[in-house]
């Protein structure tokens, strides 16, 4: 047997991408996963619709074949191309539903695109269509890979589709997006009207993408452990958790890395001045470069805060917002970069001019200045309701900038809480908040700067955090085996 032909082949269907499209972490792992299991002997190959960014980026693109789905028919082409890791990308070329401007769901106004349905509806259908008998390619997947309800009717698809066809594996990179649609789009999308029942996709009765994929997927994963378990609940399971408790045999939860050759502070080209654990001294040319950047006041004694990240009620924006005030009276120093809904944006602009050498925001997204934060503040803020996985904390880690993050989610299975046995030990990295207020973040920022008036406990707890692993490989091994399952490969 060629050895080629020994790997587990998977079709993974994201709707971003880094650095083509990216609104949050999906992006990242769409970039960093394919390419990791590409290194760890997986056949992956990753299927995208073709974005004006996708479509403008440089390199070759050959068409491969072309399609014509649903009634009225939809007609689009599938391109071949490879991502900057050099894994082979399939890009779903359609210039009425993807090339246009604003961002992957949403126009420039914020608002969801009216044919979100269509849109994504054949994203995942053609996704079903490489993964099946019919396909126009050669090479055919074993698992089709679908990331978060873009890509989740492909297993419904695949559920009603001849056999053979691909297992679906399902990941949920957050559940309170779920993508669900008038009734009349069963029809619309080519699904049977059976489908459309609470044993299937209908939910509250609309369609919803999620659900299919929850439904008829063989093997569900998400993106931490803890928010496994946290799903299966109902504060957190947003209407799913019932079915996600029934699929529980099924679901994984299996921890996001983070790119490691781009978040390095010792080969960051970012930053002001470049530095790991051995030159972690240098760290404070980032705290005055960012102090200088954002126009604080430039001195090395107060302690800076940062924050990276969208600005919404998961996030804990309001509660970052509610907070301020108490914070740059400590004193202390707060650098917020993100963007959100207006009203969240106004408030935190408002405490800026309030305290002007304390508070500074930047509304929208810098790579340059995100990576900046990560090296110059000496903690990290992220007070989220709920977090999937989030990979800010993995970032600030690395970074020597420990974290103050609630204890949810990814966020729980990342950071070891700082506390006397934690510290005693050497495995202390972060500091959690039990509950979701701006008092309790106000409670244990305090708590962190008792620490960081204590310079070697702080050191202690920055080398920590920076000896922590936090690549994709790990999660690699654990996908391929959730391959295996899926496909019934063992």
């Amino acid at each position: 047997m060629n050895p080629s032909e020994s790997k587990i082949r998977v079709l993974f269907a994201t709707p971003e991408c880094a650095p083509f499209v990216k609104v949050g972490g999906l992006g990242e792992v769409g970039s960093a996963l394919p390419a990791a299991l590409r290194s760890a002997g997986i056949d992956a190959r990753v299927l995208l619709p073709g974005y004006s960014g996708v479509l403008d980026a440089p390199g070759e693109q050959r068409e491969l074949a072309r399609v014509e789905l649903f009634n009225p028919p939809i007609r689009a082409r599938l391109l071949e191309a490879r991502l900057r890791s050099d894994v082979p990308l399939y890009v779903l070329d359609c210039p009425r539903l993807y090339s246009r401007g604003g961002g992957p769901y949403q126009d420039g106004d914020g608002k969801d695109w009216s044919d979100n349905a269509l849109r994504f509806g054949l994203f995942s259908k053609v996704a079903s269509i490489l993964g099946g008998s019919s396909s126009p390619l050669d090479w055919r997947p074993q698992v089709v890979h679908c990331n978060d309800w873009p890509a989740a009717l492909a297993a419904a698809y695949l559920y009603y589709a001849p056999r053979p066809h691909s297992a679906a594996v399902m990941t949920v990179h957050n559940l309170a997006f779920q993508g669900n649609f008038a009734p009349e789009f069963v029809a619309a999308l080519g699904l049977p009207g059976e489908s459309f029942s609470v044993d299937g996709l209908e939910f509250h009765g609309r369609l919803s993408f999620l659900k299919a994929g929850l439904f008829y997927s063989d093997v569900i994963t998400t993106v931490s452990p803890n928010y496994a378990r946290e799903i299966q609940s109902e504060p957190f399971g947003c209407g799913m958790d019932g079915l996600l408790r029934l699929r529980g045999d099924s679901l994984f939860g299996i921890l996001n890395g983070i790119d490691t050759a781009s978040w390095d502070p010792r080969t960051d080209p970012l930053i002001a001045r470049r530095y790991g654990p051995a030159e972690l001294h240098l760290k404070a040319l980032n705290k005055e470069a960012l102090q200088r950047s954002m126009n604080l006041a430039v001195d090395p004694a107060i302690p800076l805060l940062g924050a990276v990240g969208r600005l919404t009620h998961q996030k804990g924006a309001d509660l970052l917002a509610e907070a301020a005030p108490q914070l740059a009276a400590l004193p202390a120093q707060l650098a917020v970069l993100g963007a959100g809904g207006r009203e969240m944006e106004d408030a935190l602009r408002a405490l800026a001019r309030q305290w002007p050498q304390r508070v500074s925001v930047a509304i929208g997204y810098d790579e340059s200045l995100a990576h900046l934060i990560e090296a110059g503040a000496d903690m990290f803020l992220m007070p989220s309701r709920f977090e999937p996985c989030g990979l800010n904390q993995m970032y600030s880690q690395r970074y020597g900038t420990p974290p103050v993050a609630r204890a949810t989610g990814g966020l729980a299975d990342t950071i070891v809480d700082c506390n006397r046995a934690t510290l005693a030990n050497g495995s202390a990295t972060g500091f959690l908040i039990d509950e979701p207020s701006a008092a309790a973040l106000i409670v244990a920022v305090r708590r962190a700067l008792e620490i960081f008036c204590d310079r070697p406990r702080w050191r202690a707890l920055q080398l920590a955090g920076m000896a922590r692993d936090f690549g994709w490989e790990s999660a690699a091994g654990q996908y391929a085996l959730i391959y295996r399952r899926a496909a019934r490969l063992d």
